[in-house]
């Protein structure tokens, strides 16, 4: 009678989730970047062509923007217009805090 020994089989791995690169920019967000970089002299002018360029409203492309100012992935793409546009954000928010603040008399 010949012994065996037991053979222990190794559970198939779980399959492989896909999660998105977060060590890069997605090209959207890189395109959004790269758009925002530009100067535009007319306000009617850009939102054209954010519509042409990304098939968005300009409330939409407004949203997207705000979220990338907060990401370390964009500060990291475009260090100089990311910090630009943090300054721009928080001077308006400082703007409407001083407007809507009542008067200490």
């Amino acid at each position: 009678m010949s012994e065996r020994t037991p053979t222990h089989a190794q559970p198939p791995a779980p399959p492989a989730i896909s999660t998105p690169d977060l060590t890069q920019l997605s090209e959207r967000d890189a395109a959004v970047l790269t758009f925002e970089r530009q100067w535009w002299r007319h306000v009617g002018a850009k939102e054209e062509a954010i519509r042409a360029t990304f098939g968005l409203s300009a409330a939409r492309y407004y949203q997207l923007l705000a979220a990338l100012v907060d990401s370390p992935l964009a500060l990291a793409f475009d260090p100089m217009l990311v910090n630009r546009l943090q300054r721009m954000r928080s001077a308006r928010s400082e703007a409407r805090a001083s407007r809507s603040l009542p008067a200490h008399d």
